[in-house]
């Protein structure tokens, strides 16, 4: 089984460096990077921490040095809130006059920002809702702890990666202003729905939860193999929001609320706990008993909200729906071959040589994806975009089950839907 300690780069094992890595990686000690994890101490030599914490210090200066933010070039005037104004190339700017809009593709967006779209994307956000003003913070601290949790994701995620946070925060921007809900938002309901959407996957190993338990990860062991990722993603956020300072002019009984409440909305977007915010939901809906002016149903819509974001794949156009399918399913079949060669059980959906991109897609959206915007379409209604994430969500499957059968055999195809599963997609397969 793997050992819960610290993976050097060249695939040794070492337990030497705890002390200097707590200090350099906040809330994500030991270092998870099971992409590269070997068993054998014959394969090279150890690289160093100091390599590795001058790799992530260049990374940070090479954001330093693209924002004038942090060389004090910003304008002093009364409205110069606007953090990385200077910053912005014309078709960024552009873009972000449109990040309203259900077509917003981050991909493109992330090119324009030289990979900076989260902390970008967020500053832009926190103007738009004047949170800067409202919270009295800091500008420098501000866009420290962004930038920390930017580069706490790992690139080398397919999928779980800063731009699939970006992503998701646009996606709740827009669910922030629907009708029904934007008339109620507080300051504070806003400010824990982008940051939680910012934060929700940050320090991802690009493996899911039953991949931790059963290599007996000491995340899982924290954590008691309940909500291992999310847990380590609300307690890393929390680190970072403590070492940046970012809130440390507020009360205390405040600063501790709100990292509570942003552990809430986190927790909320374990896939296991998918039927249990959907009955609710459902419930509510069915009684007509949903009271907005309450502060615990906003919270409530708001988990149901990030949830919608971060599953709202499916339902962008064809183009970026693609593009993210491909992308996580490469994520599984990464999972896959790592289990493959140390000689572990493979995961469901993991398995390149069986689970074929459309037909996960095909499971994800009918048993997942569906149900929830469904019911959300029902909270929204009459919405635009919830109509537009509907129609998206049917086209991209009836697309997948074309895909499906144009590289299906025909006795293959009919033997694959007489043994098509009736329940949901497995529990723990960590869909995104």
């Amino acid at each position: 089984m793997f050992l819960s300690c610290v993976c050097e780069a060249d695939g040794r094992l070492n337990t030497g460096h705890a002390g200097v890595l707590l200090a350099e990686r906040r809330g994500s000690y030991p270092l998870i990077d099971l992409r590269i994890l070997k068993t054998s101490a014959q394969q090279g030599e150890v690289e160093t921490v100091t390599r590795r914490k001058v790799k992530r210090l260049l990374s940070f200066q090479r954001y330093c040095h693209a924002s004038r933010l942090l060389r004090g070039l910003v304008p002093h005037t009364p409205r110069s809130l606007h953090l990385l104004d200077d910053d912005y190339l014309g078709q960024a700017a552009h873009m972000l006059s449109k990040v309203g809009t259900w077509n917003f593709d981050i991909f493109l967006f992330d090119r324009l920002t030289n990979g900076n779209s989260l902390v970008t994307l967020m500053c832009h956000l926190f103007n738009v809702y004047d949170l800067i003003h409202h919270f009295q913070l800091d500008m420098v601290k501000l866009n420290r702890f962004l930038g920390m949790v930017q580069e706490d994701y790992h690139s080398q995620n397919p999928y779980h990666n800063a731009v699939h946070a970006a992503d998701v925060t646009q996606a709740m921007y827009c669910y922030l202003k629907e009708p029904k809900l934007a008339e109620h938002l507080s300051p504070l309901d806003v400010f824990l729905g982008l940051m939680a959407a910012a934060a929700h996957d940050v320090d991802h190993p690009g493996v899911n939860q039953p991949f931790l338990i059963k290599t007996r990860h000491h995340l899982a062991s924290l954590y008691q193999n309940t909500s291992v990722l999310e847990s380590h993603h609300w307690r890393s956020t929390v680190g970072m929001l403590r070492e940046s300072g970012l809130l440390s002019h507020l009360p205390a009984d405040m600063s501790r609320d709100i990292e509570q409440r942003l552990g809430s909305l986190i927790l909320a977007t374990d896939i296991n706990r998918q039927n249990e915010f959907l009955m609710t939901f459902r419930e509510h809906l069915d009684n007509q008993d949903l009271d907005l002016q309450l502060a615990s149903h906003r919270h409530f819509i708001l988990q149901i909200a990030l949830k919608c974001a971060d599953i709202c794949n499916p339902c962008r156009v064809w183009e970026l729906s693609r593009q993210w399918s491909e992308r996580v399913c490469e994520e599984f079949y990464r999972q896959g071959d790592l289990e493959k060669k140390f000689d572990l059980e493979i995961s469901p959906l993991c398995n390149q040589q069986s689970d074929s991109v459309p037909a996960i897609q095909i499971g994800f959206i009918s048993y997942i994806v569906e149900p929830l915007f469904e019911e959300w379409h029902r909270f929204t209604e009459p919405s635009l975009l919830s109509q537009t994430m509907l129609d998206h969500l049917h086209k991209n499957k009836a697309n997948w089950s074309s895909l499906r059968c144009a590289h299906t055999p025909s006795d293959v195809q009919s033997r694959s839907q007489a043994e098509e599963p009736e329940g949901e997609v497995g529990e723990g397969s960590d869909i995104p």
